[in-house]
C-alpha cells in the first residue's frame, strides 16, 4: 500500500501519563455521565484524533499510554470509547499473555492506520534491523500497542536486543538524542511533530522494516501491511518501507447504545473534521472502510447505525 498525500492519519498533553489504568479510573468515574475517550500520549495522533472528536461528543478525552492501556480502560468501563492497533485487539480478545483472560469488546469503525517507525540518529550506523543486535532500543511506552508490536518485530527478525526499554515518546527522543539509546520504536503518524522537531536539530532516520511483513503476518495475523512512506517524510530520512497496522474506534459492554449510534454519526457524518492539520496516510474515515473492523465485530448498535446512515 502507498502512501496518499491526500489521505489521512488520525490520530490536551497529560502530566499523569505514567498514570496507567487506574488514571483512567479515576478520571471517569461511574457516576460521571460525560463520555470519556482513553486516547494516548500528548504529540501522538490518538490524542489528537480524540480531541478533534471531543466537541462532537462532549466528551471528556483522558491521556493514556496507548492501545494495552486504553483496551484494559473500554473493557473495566472506566472509558467508554478507546482507540487501539488491531493487533493489540486480536491478542486482548484471545487473552494472549500480554492480558491475560480474554476480554469482550466492539468496534465502532476502523478509522485510520498506525506507521512504525523505528527510529535511529542520522549519524548512527545502524542500518537494518539485525544491527541492532545487542544494542539498547526503547520499543515504546509501557501500555502501548508499540511495545507489544517490538517484541514480535525482534522475535520475528531473530534479533537478541542488548537492553529493551519503555519508554514515552518524548522520553524516548531524548535519549537517541543523547545516545543512551541506539534506536526508538514509535506506532503513529507521519510526519510525527516531535520526530520532526529531532529531525530539525540532530537529525534522524528510519529503518526498512517493511520485508518483515510477510512472517510477520504468518506469525501474528493478517493485521500488519507493508507501507511505503517516500523520501521527505522526515528531512533526512530516505524512502523506507515499514509496517502499517488499522487503528480501531473500539467500546465495550457498558457503554449506552445512544453513545454509540451517535458516534457512528458523528464518524460519517464529519469525517472531513477529524483530521489532525499535520497529517497525512491512509483515509479510513469513509463507510466502506469503517465498517472493516476485523478482529472486532461491530457492535450491534453501531451496525444499526451505519445501517440507517447508508443503507
Amino acid at each position: 500500500m502507498r502512501l496518499s498525500r491526500r489521505a489521512v492519519l488520525l490520530g490536551a498533553g497529560a502530566a499523569a501519563l505514567g498514570v496507567a489504568v487506574d488514571g483512567v479510573t479515576s478520571s471517569c468515574s461511574s457516576h460521571d455521565r460525560t463520555v470519556s475517550i482513553a486516547a494516548g500520549e500528548p504529540d501522538g495522533f490518538y490524542i489528537e484524533f480524540a480531541n478533534l472528536l471531543r466537541p462532537f461528543l462532549h466528551a471528556r478525552v483522558v491521556p493514556t499510554l496507548g492501545s494495552v492501556q486504553n483496551i484494559r480502560a473500554v473493557d473495566s468501563g472506566s472509558a467508554d470509547l478507546g482507540l487501539a492497533l488491531a493487533d493489540s485487539l486480536d491478542a486482548a480478545r484471545t487473552g494472549a499473555p500480554a492480558f491475560g483472560p480474554a476480554v469482550t469488546l466492539y468496534a465502532l469503525g476502523r478509522v485510520y492506520e498506525n506507521y512504525m517507525q523505528l527510529v535511529v540518529r542520522a549519524d548512527s550506523p545502524v542500518r537494518t534491523v539485525t544491527d541492532l543486535a545487542g544494542r539498547s532500543v526503547s520499543l515504546g511506552a509501557n501500555g502501548s500497542g508499540a511495545a507489544l508490536f517490538g517484541e514480535r518485530l525482534f522475535a520475528t527478525a531473530g534479533v537478541v536486543l542488548g537492553q529493551y526499554r519503555h519508554l514515552s515518546l518524548k522520553d524516548a527522543v531524548g535519549a537517541l538524542r543523547d545516545n543512551l539509546i541506539d534506536a526508538m520504536l514509535w506506532s503513529g503518524g507521519v510526519p510525527t511533530e516531535v520526530l520532526a522537531e529531532a529531525d530539525r536539530a540532530w537529525g534522524i532516520r528510519l529503518i526498512e522494516l517493511g520485508g518483515l511483513v510477510p512472517e510477520l503476518r504468518q506469525r501474528f495475523g493478517r493485521y500488519y501491511n507493508e507501507i511505503a512512506l517516500p523520501a521527505g517524510i522526515y528531512r533526512s530520512a530516505d524512502a523506507v518501507r515499514t509496517v502499517g497496522v488499522p487503528n480501531l474506534l473500539v467500546t465495550g459492554t457498558h457503554t449506552s447504545d445512544d453513545t454509540i449510534r451517535e458516534t457512528v454519526r458523528v464518524l460519517v457524518e464529519h469525517a472531513g473534521q477529524l483530521v489532525p492539520r499535520q497529517a497525512r496516510g491512509t483515509q479510513y474515515l469513509d463507510v466502506g472502510n469503517l465498517i472493516n473492523t476485523g478482529p472486532l465485530p461491530l457492535h450491534p448498535a453501531a451496525a444499526d447505525a451505519y445501517r440507517e446512515l447508508r443503507g
